[in-house]
């Protein structure tokens, strides 16, 4: 088989006047000549010109939108606008021809919503080409950045036993069958006759068991799928999304905000270098459709400028206390323009207030610390005043919250109480609680939903376009 380049290789021009071979899907096909075919490789096309007059008439039928095709020619420079380098074609396979009467994506623009019914085509559109490939990079960024500070991967359990979060939004995980379940005598679901003997659901988080490993191995990182059966259908929400949760011993609450603003400034800056033709087509897509939007609705900064002015300043490091001082005497809450007013500290920020702090306000990330204990989770240390914790999180414009992280609790006691306190039951986290009582040490870790990373890097407004397969409250098809 003849070895095939690819699109990018060859709009580097670097194989001019040479003999090549190219294999890939027609975008569009004009005046029986021209062909504009993509392999992935890129966001561009690549130019292939047909000698129509000596091309059989059975083979330019089937040049169609969404045909796949094995091409031979010379790469030679272009003779129109457009494009600097151009394969004459010598020879055309076709290798899977498409229907042009019903192929869905069509050269026209698309509703997202339509693309979402068409996910297993709609990534041989610009947009998702782009946003996959970008997605990608991200993903190589993360492993590359935990990998060269010396962090270690973890792959922690998709079925669990325990909540993390305490939330209780869990997908269950049974072999029961459910016309036929085994039942207690108070008629509720013996788990006992189940297959792991007890009952078991997706998990919410890898780092209960992230924090067991790093007090071995001293930095650890976990990069997997995690589940939330929240009824949600926010452009925010997925019921299936990938974290990334470092765990690190001997991290305070500080060390754990300078990793997380580390962190995220390196894998912004690697993808600006590695992905400028999809940020530079996304960024064009963005202005393209704001122009139909409000002024007021507007971005403040195009895209690839919002990625540097994230990489290249310094997050501003705000207490929970100020923050909420702020808010309350900040204008859209005096003249009621939230949604939820702030009245009093102790209130749970939601995104609309994030924002404010993000996007008005400061004009700059915002990382908030010291939360109340009472909004935040178990895990979390509590200060000294017995009323905060040793909470962070990391707001960005557009988003709200992309981080959310803590110095753990690290005394036994402590833990114990706050358990207690919240009726999480010790039989079922012994383990977790065994890390306090054997060498124990303060550390810290956050977690980070990678797909809203993927969002804010790629400028989407809706968090299922950044997903190959978006799973959501009535939604599980692909």
């Amino acid at each position: 088989m003849t070895m095939s380049q690819t699109v990018a290789s060859l709009l580097t021009g670097a194989q001019l006047n040479q003999e090549i071979h190219i294999k890939g899907w027609v975008r569009t096909f004009r005046a029986n000549r021209f062909i504009a075919l993509n392999d992935g490789s890129t966001i561009n096309n690549i130019q292939c010109v047909v000698d129509f007059e000596n091309t059989a008439a059975e083979i330019l039928k089937n040049i169609t939108t969404g045909a796949a095709l094995a091409i031979n020619g010379t790469l030679v420079e272009s003779q129109g606008k457009g494009q600097k380098v151009e394969i004459k074609v010598s020879k055309i396979e076709v290798l899977g021809a498409s229907d042009a009467e019903v192929y869905p994506i069509q050269p026209k623009k698309h509703s997202f919503e339509f693309l979402r019914e068409n996910a297993h085509l709609r990534i041989r559109t610009n947009t998702f080409s782009a946003v996959m490939r970008v997605r990608s990079a991200l993903s190589f960024a993360v492993h590359n950045y935990f990998t060269s500070k010396g962090f270690y991967n973890m792959h922690t359990p998709i079925i669990t036993g325990s909540d993390a979060e305490g939330a209780g939004e869990m997908f269950r995980v049974s072999a029961l069958d459910p016309n036929n379940s085994p039942k207690n005598d108070d008629g509720t679901i013996d788990y006992t006759k189940d297959f792991f003997g007890k009952e078991t659901n997706l998990t919410v988080s890898g780092q209960l068991e992230a924090e067991t490993y790093a007090m071995a191995l001293g930095k650890v990182y976990t990069f997997g799928p995690t589940f939330r059966a929240e009824n949600s259908n926010t452009t925010r929400h997925l019921a299936e999304f990938w974290m990334i949760e470092p765990e690190v011993a001997f991290n305070d609450l500080d060390a754990n905000m300078d990793l997380g603003e580390d962190f995220i400034k390196s894998v912004i800056s690697e993808v600006l270098t590695k992905c400028k033709d999809d940020l530079t087509f996304l960024e064009q897509r963005l202005l393209q459709e704001e122009k139909s939007k409000p002024q007021a609705q507007r971005s403040d900064m195009p895209l690839i400028e919002k990625l540097e002015f994230v990489t290249q300043n310094n997050f501003k490091r705000v207490s929970y206390t100020e923050a909420i001082e702020i808010l309350k005497n900040c204008k859209p809450n005096k003249k009621k323009k939230f949604q939820f007013i702030i009245n009093e500290w102790g209130a749970d920020l939601q995104s609309e207030h994030e924002r404010f702090l993000v996007e008005k306000h400061f004009k700059c990330p915002v990382i908030l610390f010291d939360y109340p204990a009472n909004i935040k989770a178990f895990y979390m240390r509590l200060n000294e005043d017995g009323k905060t914790v040793r909470a962070m999180d990391i707001l960005f414009p557009g988003i709200g919250e992309i981080v959310g992280g803590s110095q753990r609790e690290e005394r036994y006691d402590v833990l114990k109480q706050k358990m207690k306190a919240l009726d999480i039951d010790e039989k079922e986290l012994w383990w977790y609680l065994d890390t306090r009582k054997f060498g124990t040490a303060v550390h810290s870790g956050f977690g980070l939903g990678f797909e809203r990373l993927v969002l804010f890097v790629t400028g989407m407004g809706n968090i299922r376009d950044v997903i190959p397969y978006p799973r959501t409250p009535q939604n599980a098809d692909f």
